[in-house]
């Protein structure tokens, strides 16, 4: 729903007399630019862009400042449920000595917490967010964007929480030497050695690659095609989820979602395109 500006601009000025301490001081453009940026967030997050919309009144019985109210209301509640998350997350928290992981995650999101402004600044997720996830969260702003973020790296640590952390130094020095220092995801390093492992029909229990290995994921990309090799991985990775983590649909729905990078690259790496 769009809200003319002669409705935006009493909720703007109400929060520049809050940011102001109702001192009658002057506000540069830019701050007044925030300020509104911050009303609109807000908004959109009441009209269903941030929660569920089935629990949402019509956009047409919402006054904008109701709207806005609801919004900012959201916010503070997400804020509050990403904090929890993280607090959740971080005391068992796998990189295997990852340092864009660690510090993204151990040292960045702290100061998102300690430094977001609710009020004045809902928009801005202040962090640039350097670890990369395997969802495109690049749309989203504000809170939106960090517990998108941290949901991400929780589904990944239920997913490397199944390896033991030697397997998984393991796999991903296998992958780069250096891997401490690479800003590759590694939950999509291991999600990968698992694939091959589909492709090759072997265990995950059976060991290293060999030549034969390699052959065969080769010979499946020569006499299947892609829609074909897609629909297999796609329904191993789907009775991987049912075994291993309880059919969590947004288990499935995520580790599916590199699933085309994934196979591009093996084609790349086979030169079968």
């Amino acid at each position: 729903m769009n809200y003319e500006m002669e409705e935006l601009m009493p909720i703007v000025s109400d929060l520049a007399e809050q940011y102001n301490a109702f001192e009658s001081t002057s506000m540069t453009y830019e701050k007044a630019e925030q300020l509104l940026g911050a009303v609109l967030y807000c908004i959109n997050e009441a009209l269903g862009q941030g929660k569920d919309a089935d629990t949402l009144l019509p956009a047409k019985e919402l006054s904008a400042r109701k709207a806005y109210e609801m919004g900012a209301e959201w916010v503070a509640c997400k804020t509050k449920k990403a904090l929890e998350m993280y607090n959740e997350i971080r005391p068992q928290l796998i990189c295997c000595g990852n340092v864009c992981l660690y510090d993204t995650f151990v040292k960045g999101l702290p100061e998102f917490f300690k430094w977001y402004d609710i009020k004045f600044a809902p928009q801005n997720e202040i962090l640039t967010l350097d670890y990369p996830v395997l969802k495109d969260i690049t749309q989203l702003t504000g809170i939106d964007k960090v517990y998108e973020f941290i949901n991400c790296i929780r589904l990944e640590q239920q997913f490397l929480s199944k390896f033991k952390e030697p397997d998984l130094i393991h796999i991903l020095s296998r992958h780069e030497k250096q891997y401490e220092d690479s800003m590759d995801n590694i939950c999509e390093i291991v999600f990968t050695n698992v694939i091959m492992h589909i492709l090759a029909g072997k265990s995950l229990s059976d060991g290293e690659f060999g030549k034969a290995d390699d052959q065969q994921i080769e010979n499946v990309f020569i006499q299947e095609n892609l829609e074909k090799i897609n629909e297999k991985l796609e329904n191993a990775v789907k009775i991987l989820v049912q075994e291993y983590f309880d059919d969590n649909e947004d288990m499935l729905a995520y580790l599916l979602s590199p699933m085309k990078g994934i196979i591009l690259r093996f084609i790349t790496h086979l030169d079968l395109d």
